[in-house]
């Protein structure tokens, strides 16, 4: 066997192919908008990155598990074009700004995280969007990797015959109009007010031609890209919020009917960005739209669950102090408790909760009775009487205990134990004249 041979000898047989190699997850800096995680994991799972870009922004602001995720993958994923990792630099004495906001994004995520773990609302939801963005991205991974793998295809995608092309397409027929003259050719002016200049004129084609340059230049045609479906998302996720809404706002909390309509228009807004990565495209005003919908959804889950649907005007007036109840309740709206009429007597104690989810909650003590006051508001005001001001000072988490003593001179009777409590809203305590 000769020398020459022997490069034939040791080559692969024909109709084999060698094995693609194995694409490994980098991040991208050439199409990066922060680290390049979410632009790799688009090239590794071919995907468009604006997905995973909306899904971790969305598990950012639902459970903090997209910034663990994007901190982490920041710190231990290397770049396409490197071999070292922020982790391994940071190892090595080289603190700077990348290492560094990977960090910050990871432990803001652990933070956010821990902060939600008695939401299982939205926990729930963060586990699922989750597992859906991971099964899309294997899905879109394992069918590129097996169209990649087939040989028959490949073969026949080398055999194939060039693609035919088009003739090129001919000059458009000018703006300009010559004179109509017998032999095709003329002297000085044409007649026109407007046209080529005298010096266009003079560079003439062959007798009977038309003038060189003087046909506008066409310009070509612009492929059409793919049709725009963010204005059918958005109609879509519209639509989906108000039936999902609408079904639970008669029989359910204030939070729990926006908590199901934002989680439908949501869904909505995902699938919509999904769908343009294989038909049609959304624009930015999408992204924008999911991710203001995701953070009112977070808002939504932290609404007190005794806030009804329904804004109502109620009034408790015992006519004794043997028909004071326990406890009363008013999901929203305006409740009024008038005590006037009670009277436990010397030395006895009546107890009474009032409980309002959001809107005023009013109540009237009697004259002479001594007031044993616990009000508690989430986001709001408390007067109290004797209070000079009328304004209205709204702040969070406002709690004041209080023993009302009645007005001097007026006859004892007996004690009120009062606990008011109203989530949003305003507790006004006054005494009965």
């Amino acid at each position: 066997m000769t020398q020459e041979d022997a490069p034939a000898a040791t080559a692969a047989p024909s109709g084999e192919r060698e094995p693609a190699p194995l694409r490994r997850f980098r991040r991208d800096r050439r199409h990066k908008t922060l680290g390049g995680v979410c632009a790799g994991l688009g090239r590794h799972c071919d995907m468009d990155p604006v997905i995973f870009r909306i899904g971790l922004s969305v598990l950012a602001v639902t459970g903090g598990v997209g910034l663990i995720f994007y901190g982490f993958a920041w710190l231990f994923v290397a770049y396409d074009d490197e071999d070292e990792n922020e982790f391994r630099k940071l190892l090595t004495g080289r603190v700077d700004g990348p290492g560094l906001a990977a960090i910050v994004t990871a432990l803001v995520g652990c933070g956010v995280f821990l902060s939600m773990l008695n939401n299982g609302g939205a926990l729930s939801f963060a586990a699922v969007l989750a597992l859906l963005l991971a099964g899309s991205g294997y899905w879109s991974r394992r069918r590129t990797t097996t169209a990649e793998a087939d040989p028959v295809a490949a073969q026949a995608v080398a055999d194939a015959p060039p693609e035919a092309q088009a003739p090129p397409v001919a000059g458009a027929p000018s703006w300009w109009r010559d004179p109509i003259v017998k032999d095709g050719t003329h002297v000085g002016g044409t007649g026109y007010f407007w046209g080529p200049p005298d010096a266009a004129r003079t560079a003439a084609a062959p007798s009977g031609g038309r003038p060189a340059g003087w046909g506008r230049p066409v310009a070509p045609e612009r492929p059409r890209g793919p049709r725009g479906i963010g204005a059918l998302t958005f109609l879509g996720a519209l639509v989906a919020g108000l039936v999902g809404a609408g079904a639970t706002w008669d029989d359910r909390s204030l939070g729990h009917s926006l908590q199901t309509g934002l989680a439908c228009a949501l869904a909505v807004f995902g699938l919509g960005i999904a769908v343009s990565a294989f038909r049609g495209r959304t624009g930015v005003g999408s992204i924008v739209l999911a991710v203001v919908t995701a953070g009112l959804l977070t808002a939504s889950a932290a609404l007190p669950s005794n806030i009804s649907t329904q804004w109502m005007h109620t009034d408790w007036t015992p006519a004794s102090a043997a028909d004071v109840s326990a406890k009363y309740e008013l999901g929203s709206g305006v409740g009024t408790l008038d005590l006037t009429k009670v009277r436990p007597g010397a030395g006895k104690k009546v107890s009474v909760h009032v409980e309002v989810g959001a809107g005023q909650a009013k109540v009237v003590v009697p004259a002479g009775a001594t007031v044993e006051l616990h009000a508690e508001v989430g986001v709001g005001d408390i007067q109290l009487p004797g209070d000079t001001s009328n304004d209205v000072d709204v702040r969070p988490g406002v709690e004041k205990r209080k023993t009302l003593d009645p007005p001097p001179g007026t006859k004892a009777s007996g004690t009120v134990e009062l606990h008011v409590e109203v989530g949003v809203g305003q507790v006004e305590v006054s005494r009965a004249a």
